[in-house]
């Protein structure tokens, strides 16, 4: 399939798929280019940038989906060479959700600052204490 249809069946805009091709996330050989050069993708590219996109959706970076492409090339993505970078990625995440939670806590707060106890906003011509350093 040509690049338009991979990134319809994909869901991956055509810059993206041509940013992982360029970064070596994908490979296209000279076999699998037409006469006029346009480039043919099989669909084992599709099913490595679906992989690429889900790993995304994980949270996993680049050169970590690079690493877990190359041990998935070599047969070496075991349950065992895995999970120690799947319990990294949920200690990074468990970590994100309770900054954010922290962050969620000051912007209530504050908005709480800025209310009456009917709900109706104190000053609401006043600059937001949220915002006042």
């Amino acid at each position: 399939m040509l690049i338009g249809e991979l990134s319809k069946v994909s869901g991956l805009s055509r810059d993206t798929i041509r940013f992982y091709e360029k970064n070596g996330l994908i490979a296209v050989g000279k076999k699998e280019r037409r006469f006029n050069n346009y480039k043919e993708y099989s669909d084992d590219t599709l099913k490595r940038l679906l992989s690429i996109k889900q790993l995304k959706g994980f949270g996993f970076t680049l050169n970590e989906i690079a690493d877990l492409l190359d041990m998935l090339d070599v047969n070496e993505a075991t349950c065992k060479n895995v999970s120690h970078k799947i319990d990294e990625k949920v200690l990074l995440i468990n970590q994100k959700i309770n900054e954010l939670k922290a962050v969620r806590k000051q912007l209530l707060d504050g908005k709480k600052n800025c209310q009456s106890e009917t709900g109706s906003l104190k000053t609401p011509d006043e600059t937001c204490p949220v915002f006042v350093v």
